[in-house]
């Protein structure tokens, strides 16, 4: 195996001093670069052609990938129109190096320190960057998201010394239920209302998304939901089970919650004004 192999088989990119670790010399190292098989940044980093472009731009940077890049990477649930460009985060007394253009750069002190041979942010650093990047709404959904994916402690969470206001705001607020972003962003939504929401209650043997009071449900399809006609036959039958048992029903699609949010305000507001979340029903 040559040097180029070796990185490949590590992302692409390494931190020289892992290179030496793995008994690659200094000789070697400057050989392989002379014959252009690898590439070295700021003196400390081995790159091939297979490193990933955004390992690359964070190394040459002098910092890390972190924000809405590092959650895209991880499979964080990411709003629409949300920046597509690169984030990267520099320590406040770091020698920058060069940053591309459109490169986002959060200049920050770290949260939770990371190990210098690597050049992603640790979430707690990716999860304050994007409470200062994003709006409100949309970081408490990628908060819960992170949350989920990534099975964080919510104890835990708010137990950080955040470095911001908004960040420590969102470890108070966010929460363990939500099963999607677009759950999130609902009961953010609806949470000023002052209504006694609960999540994931198990009804008729299946959980719903939010019961209001004792029987308004209140479903909310996001993209990814009814994948098959057997899912959608399912949630169908369940629905009408839970009618049969008294409860009223209002399920509402993604572009509905997203981008008609008055329609869908106006039905909750109505079957409220009715009466149809009271009334207590044996769960």
């Amino acid at each position: 195996m040559d040097l180029r192999d070796w990185l490949t088989a590590h992302e692409g990119i390494a931190h020289r001093e892992v290179a030496r670790a793995a008994k690659w010399s200094d000789r070697a190292i400057r050989a392989a670069a002379d014959a252009g098989s690898i590439q070295i940044i700021r003196r400390t980093w081995l790159s091939s052609a297979s490193a990933p472009a955004d390992l690359v731009a964070a190394a040459r940077a002098g910092g890390r990938v972190s924000c809405f890049t590092l959650a895209r990477e991880r499979g964080w649930w990411m709003p629409e129109g949300v920046d597509s460009g690169r984030h990267l985060s520099l320590s406040p007394n770091a020698r920058k190096g060069v940053i591309a253009d459109g490169d986002t750069v959060h200049w920050a002190k770290t949260v939770a320190p990371a190990s210098r041979y690597s050049l992603r942010a640790s979430i707690e650093d990716a999860l304050a960057h994007i409470a200062l990047c994003a709006p409100t709404e949309a970081a408490r959904a990628m908060w819960e998201s992170a949350v989920r994916k990534e099975r964080l402690s919510l104890d835990a969470l708010r137990n950080v010394q955040w470095t911001t206001r908004i960040a420590a705001r969102l470890a108070d607020e966010v929460s363990d239920l939500s099963d999607s972003g677009l759950e999130s962003i609902f009961l953010t939504r609806i949470s000023p209302w002052g209504l006694p929401i609960r999540q994931q209650v198990v009804i008729a043997s299946r959980p719903v998304d939010f019961l209001i009071g004792e029987r308004l449900v209140v479903q909310v399809d996001g993209h990814a939901h009814h994948s098959t006609a057997a899912d959608r036959g399912r949630d169908v039958l369940h629905d009408a089970e839970l009618r049969l048992r008294g409860f009223t029903v209002l399920r509402f699609t993604y572009a509905q919650v997203l981008h008609d949010w008055p329609a869908v305000q106006r039905s909750i507001a109505r079957a409220v004004a009715a009466g149809l979340h009271r009334g207590a029903r044996r769960i």
